[in-house]
């Protein structure tokens, strides 16, 4: 079975590593891309400027919190295109604010995740997306 790409948008380092990490640790093969700004994110999921032989991903964890283009509108520049916006969208952020959790849902995003502090929370929770999305859910084939 080929790994299950994922495309991380994430500008912490720290973040970065630990979700690496917990991906490692976790059932199912993954390779991860990682971009740390919205223009990127969309440079890479529309295949441009230095993306151009980019894979699609299948699934994208999506910080809202991010420098250049913030979260909210890459979320919804993926979602209103048609190709792309099968591919689900995991909002994994620092923000609880309804306000941010009404705007993701409003753009489609398939979940929204609080970042927990704790190391080992952080850890958890990834692992808990891991087994939803990965195992439980079926992906659309988008690279196809």
């Amino acid at each position: 079975m080929n790994p299950v790409h994922i495309l991380l948008i994430e500008d912490n380092e720290g973040d970065i590593f630990l979700t690496k990490e917990a991906f490692e640790e976790g059932k199912i093969r993954t390779d991860i891309s990682t971009v740390k700004n919205g223009q990127a994110a969309l440079d890479f999921i529309f295949q441009r400027k230095g993306f151009e032989d980019a894979k699609r991903p299948d699934l994208i964890l999506l910080d809202i919190n991010i420098p250049i283009i913030n979260g909210h509108e890459v979320l919804e520049q993926i979602k209103t295109h048609p190709e792309h916006k099968k591919i689900p969208i995991i909002v994994l952020t620092t923000s609880s604010s309804e306000e941010d959790i009404t705007k993701a849902y409003s753009n489609y995003a398939n979940s929204y995740v609080t970042k927990p502090i704790q190391m080992e929370q952080f850890i958890q929770a990834i692992i808990k997306i891991e087994g939803f999305w990965l195992e439980v859910c079926s992906l659309s084939s988008t690279n196809s």
